[in-house]
C-alpha cells in the first residue's frame, strides 16, 4: 500500500454547496417561511425539479394521481418535507462529480442516520424535521474531506479503525483536522443555522438516554453503522441491540427487535431516493 501523505485540509479549496440546498437549510432558522419561495427556487434548477417530481410520484408519497409540476409537488409534499427532500438531494448533488463507492457509502450512511433520527425525535417530542436534516448533514465534514481529497481519504478509510474516535485521531494526523472539526468550520463558512454546529461537531459524543437533537443524531449515527450503513469499518462496532438501549426509553419501542428488519426498511427507502 502506498504511504499516506500529510496533505492538509484547506477551507478555500472546498467546492460550494448547492445554492438551492443552502436556501432550504436557512429556512430552518426562520429566515424565510414561504413554500412558494422555495418552490420558485427549485423550478429553474433542472436537477432539483426533476428529483422533487420523481419523489412526489414515488411510493414514498403514494399520491393517487400523477404529479406533473413542481408547484403541485411542493403543495403535495408540504413545506417541511419538501425542504428535507431538497437537502437530501443537495447532499447527493454535492458528490455528483466524484460519486465514488466511498462517497455513495457516506451518502447512504447520512440518509440512514437522518431517517433514524427523525423516527426517534418523533417519539421524544423533538423537532423531527431538524433531526432528519441534522442526520443527513451530520457527516458533512467527512463528505467534504472525501470530495476535496478523494484518493487520500479513501486510503485512510481502507485502513479501518478501532472506533470512531480512533478514526478522528487518524484524520487529524493526516489532514490537520478531523471531519467533526471540518463540519464546524463549514457551518460557519456557509452561514448554516447555528443548530447544526453541535450536530456536525459532536456527533460522536452522544450520551445514552439524552433527549436533545444533537444527542439523537449522535445515537442515530451509531445506529446507521450498526445497520451496515457505515463508510468506515470499525473493529469494535457496537451491536444493534446495544445502540437501541442507548436511545431514550420513549424511542426504543419504535425500533424492530430484529436488526435485519430495520436495515431492510431503511435500505428500501434509500433505494427509492437514489434510484434513477
Amino acid at each position: 500500500m502506498a504511504p499516506l501523505s500529510r496533505e492538509k485540509w484547506r477551507p478555500d479549496r472546498v467546492p460550494p454547496f448547492p445554492a438551492v440546498a443552502l436556501k432550504a437549510l436557512n429556512l430552518i432558522a426562520g429566515r424565510d417561511t414561504s413554500l412558494l419561495d422555495l418552490c420558485n427556487l427549485i423550478r429553474p434548477d433542472p436537477a432539483f425539479s426533476t428529483e422533487v417530481l420523481r419523489i412526489a410520484n414515488s411510493p414514498l408519497v403514494a399520491f393517487s394521481k400523477e404529479v406533473t409540476n413542481v408547484l403541485q409537488a411542493s403543495m403535495l409534499l408540504g413545506f417541511r418535507r419538501l425542504r428535507n427532500v431538497v437537502v437530501t438531494v443537495g447532499l447527493r448533488a454535492y458528490m455528483e462529480n466524484v460519486f465514488t463507492p466511498l462517497l455513495r457509502s457516506c451518502w447512504r450512511h447520512s440518509v440512514a442516520c437522518g431517517m433514524t433520527a427523525e423516527r426517534a425525535a418523533r417519539a421524544c417530542a423533538l423537532d423531527k424535521e431538524l433531526a432528519y436534516t441534522g442526520g443527513v448533514l451530520h457527516d458533512l465534514g467527512r463528505v467534504v474531506l472525501a470530495v476535496s481529497m478523494p484518493d487520500e481519504y479513501e486510503r485512510l478509510v481502507e485502513q479501518g479503525a478501532d472506533d470512531p474516535h480512533d478514526f478522528l485521531r487518524a484524520e487529524r494526523a493526516r489532514f490537520g483536522s478531523d471531519h467533526c472539526q471540518v463540519g464546524g468550520v463549514l457551518v460557519t463558512e456557509w452561514a448554516l443555522p447555528p443548530a447544526f454546529l453541535p450536530i456536525t461537531t459532536c456527533h460522536h459524543d452522544g450520551k445514552a438516554g439524552a433527549t436533545s437533537a444533537d444527542s439523537i443524531v449522535a445515537l442515530s449515527c451509531l445506529m446507521a453503522d450498526a445497520l451496515g450503513f457505515g463508510p468506515v469499518q470499525y473493529r469494535n462496532l457496537r451491536s444493534y441491540s446495544e445502540v437501541v438501549e442507548n436511545f431514550p426509553a420513549s424511542a426504543r419501542g419504535l425500533f424492530p427487535t430484529e436488526k435485519d428488519l430495520f436495515a431492510e426498511e431503511i435500505g428500501a427507502e434509500i433505494a427509492l431516493i437514489e434510484s434513477d
